[in-house]
């Protein structure tokens, strides 16, 4: 019965999340996006609270007990990519796309949310949260800052992410980190210019800025645990604006992911280090800057326990990696599950034809997997008991 209600609003679904594809907001703009969502949700019966952490939405079906609830997230934003896809729901929006799938994550939530609507109550509040902001602005951080747990007492928070590693139809999770910790940094090399015919009579901060890099690479070989992973990418370099002056400065930019906050904080005191000394060795100055945290997505035993009992009923135990390896991308629901128990899901993504990885300019949600996703949140808000 249920699998024929899904099929039955798959066609408004899937012609919903093409219309979120093609019109992509960056984090924080969301404000057309977030629009949809609220008329959908208050067409339903909702009462609906916007504007939480920026452009975020919640709405709440009522359970029959009392008692704090369930969030079910899902985020909202785009990336800043040129689309390189032609198809008719390709980006509008030059520079925009939805390259990370949330257009796919916003319309299974509120899918579920509609839906549930038309079956009876679970026992407990489900709190339908539409995020703002994850790709780099921490908006899960920003709707809790503005009460989000305050308003809406949530026993568990639940996640979701599409994965084109996986097959569609199938799923992996694991107990403990799934997504690593991550911050990105800034550092700017300062030396002094001079003439490129006469480098004596400078700082020349470029060889300075290259030894620094090659050097962030001893931290992961040797000075932490090879069984504790690690990543130091550095992604941007910058410097000078022409080609015969030696440039005063130059500018690195990258990210560093642990599955470890405190070997994250071990690892910054240490590129700290190197990147002063190295610089202070040739007579120049190096600034570091942290910014952008995200912790560490941690999964609780007894919530991902719970949610692969819910996915191995659903679709098949053969369907459900329980021991999937973490992944050294990050994700801001590690905020939430700081605060409340909870578990963050893969559902597999791949699509014959179009299996390009995530933040790729070709990359497309597979609609096929919206059924999948929709059946899953529902299953889980009305199979869920709050402990005691």
């Amino acid at each position: 019965m249920l699998r024929a209600l899904i099929a039955a609003n798959l066609p408004f679904l899937s012609s919903f999340r093409r219309d979120l594809h093609r019109h992509p907001e960056l984090r924080f703009e969301e404000h057309r996006t977030a629009a949809a969502v609220a008329a959908e949700l208050q067409n339903a019966g909702y009462r609906v609270r916007q504007s939480m952490g920026g452009t975020g939405v919640v709405a709440t079906l009522e359970g029959r007990r009392d008692g704090p609830g369930i969030v079910l997230r899902a985020d909202m934003d785009a990336l800043p990519i040129r689309e390189k896809n032609v198809f008719a729901h390709s980006s509008s929006c030059e520079g925009r796309m939805h390259a990370c799938g949330h257009d796919g994550h916003t319309t299974m939530l509120l899918g579920a949310a509609l839906l549930m609507k038309t079956l009876p109550a679970p026992q407990h509040d489900v709190h339908f949260v539409f995020q703002p902001g994850e790709e780099g602005g921490a908006g899960a951080r920003k709707m809790m800052d503005d009460g989000l747990f305050d308003e809406f007492p949530t026993a568990a928070v639940f996640g979701m992410h599409n994965w084109p590693d996986l097959p569609a139809g199938e799923f992996g999770l694991r107990v403990g980190p799934i997504m690593a910790a991550g911050q990105r940094f800034r550092i700017t090399v300062n030396g002094r210019g001079a003439h490129a015919a006469q480098p004596q009579l400078g700082i020349d901060p470029i060889p300075i800025a290259c030894a620094i890099v090659q050097q962030f690479q001893t931290l992961i070989a040797r000075h932490k645990s090879a069984v504790d992973p690690a990543v130091i990418s550095v992604c941007m370099f910058n410097a000078g604006e022409t080609d015969n002056v030696i440039p005063d400065s130059a500018e690195l930019r990258g990210t560093v992911r642990t599955l470890s906050s405190s070997l994250l904080k071990k690892l910054q005191g240490d590129m700290a280090r190197i990147a002063e000394g190295i610089a202070s060795m040739h007579g120049a100055k190096a600034v570091l800057d942290f910014f952008q945290y995200y912790p560490a997505t941690v999964n609780t035993a007894a919530e991902t326990a719970f949610c692969q009992r819910v996915l191995e009923s659903c679709f098949g135990v053969e369907q459900v990696q329980g021991d999937m390896p973490a992944n050294m991308t990050s994700e801001d629901f590690g905020f939430m599950l700081e605060e409340r128990p909870g578990a963050y899901i893969l559902i597999g993504n791949a699509a014959q034809g179009n299996n390009h990885r995530l933040h790729n300019a070709h990359y497309d949600f597979n609609d096929d997997v919206i059924a999948y996703g929709v059946e899953y949140w529902i299953r889980l808000a009305q199979s869920y008991a709050r402990p005691g």
